[in-house]
């Protein structure tokens, strides 16, 4: 199996999100393999002590997810 694109999305205060609704944006925009399978939204990225985001965290995260919802 290889990898598959996932997306976290971090609203501004008060916003709402439907990830149905970002996908669809995202199909009628980007070629079909980049569209992400899993769309989470987080609270916060995880970050460096310089700032920069995670990156390996956030996979980590969203392979932890895709492990939850493939579990019987």
């Amino acid at each position: 199996a290889g990898e598959e694109v996932a997306a976290a999305l971090r609203l501004r205060p008060g916003a709402t999100a439907d990830t149905t609704e970002v996908q669809a944006y995202c199909r009628e925009r980007l070629a079909r393999f980049k569209v992400p399978r899993l769309i989470r939204v987080v609270e916060a990225f995880p970050l460096t002590a310089s700032g920069k985001i995670q990156k390996f965290r956030l996979r980590e995260d969203h392979e932890a997810e895709m492990a939850r919802r493939a579990a019987p």
